[in-house]
């Protein structure tokens, strides 16, 4: 049996004795909850998944994913089962611009060096495994406003392309309250990373972590426990920005989701 719903996907698959359900859009970039009979072991395309005590988990797919993976679970009973999984496949907004003199495309050693390094904190951040479950929460918008950048974007310098954007922008004026999207904790808080500012990471658990980028102030520090609309700090223009705005980005793991798939529609 398998049922489709318009906004957010519950595929529900029966087997004998034991049944999948998938909650989540079934597309590029999504992050997608599924439960299983309790005490079943699942994988992806062969790679474990953890599971709760309960038999909830989640997995997670990036921008450019192959479009077919499989979903196995072994029961209890050690009955083995096998689900296909067939994701949509995304457009992304492509900017090319051309013109670009070659010494603006030749950033400075010295800032590359601290970029990469401001990357290493945020890899290691993000690769903790914390027991918590809030990942199962409806999330909520940490910030309001209008949106000015969005998931999968990419832009070519000169026919060279750049990292694409794996965040949604929101515009608000310096000093706005960003607040938990979730319940977590606080893995990583630094106020000056090269390119990022300001920087917030929440571990909602289970892998799943919501990144904060260009805060013009912290109002968290690291393993701090954070309750959903708690204060995380404040909307800003610090790093490598042109004005003040929230990036917000989600993972699971080292798989970058679009954060506007598991929120409702913004209310202003």
């Amino acid at each position: 049996m398998v049922r489709l719903l318009s906004a957010s996907v519950l595929i529900s698959v029966s087997f004998l004795a034991q049944s999948i359900e998938l909650d989540g859009e079934l597309t590029q970039g999504s992050l997608v909850r599924g439960e299983v009979e309790a005490g079943s072991t699942v994988r992806l395309n062969g790679d474990d998944v953890n599971v709760t005590e309960t038999g909830h988990f989640v997995i997670g797919f990036g921008r450019d994913t192959p479009l077919g993976h499989t979903l196995e679970v072994v029961s209890p009973a050690g009955e083995v089962q096998s689900q296909a999984i067939t994701l949509t496949k995304r457009d992304y907004r492509i900017q090319r611009i051309e013109g670009i003199a070659k010494k603006i495309m030749k950033p400075n050693p010295a800032n590359v060096d601290r970029a990469q390094q401001d990357a290493k904190q945020a890899r290691q951040a993000r690769s903790r495994f914390e027991q918590r479950q809030s990942w199962q929460q409806q999330f909520i918008w940490p910030v309001t406003g209008p949106i000015t950048g969005v998931y999968g974007s990419q832009r070519f310098y000169n026919g060279e392309p750049k990292s694409p954007h794996y965040g949604v922008d929101v515009a608000a004026p310096t000093g706005t309250t960003v607040v938990a999207p979730a319940d977590g904790i606080i893995t990583l808080a630094v106020p000056d990373m090269f390119y990022s500012g300001g920087t917030v990471i929440i571990d909602h658990g289970y892998g799943v972590s919501s990144t904060f980028l260009h805060l013009s102030k912290l109002s968290v520090e690291v393993e701090q426990e954070v309750k959903q609309g708690e204060l995380v700090g404040q909307v800003g223009a610090t790093g490598r920005v042109t004005g003040p705005h929230l990036d917000w980005r989600m993972n699971w793991f080292g798989e970058r989701v679009d954060p506007q798939l598991l929120v409702p529609a913004m209310t202003k």
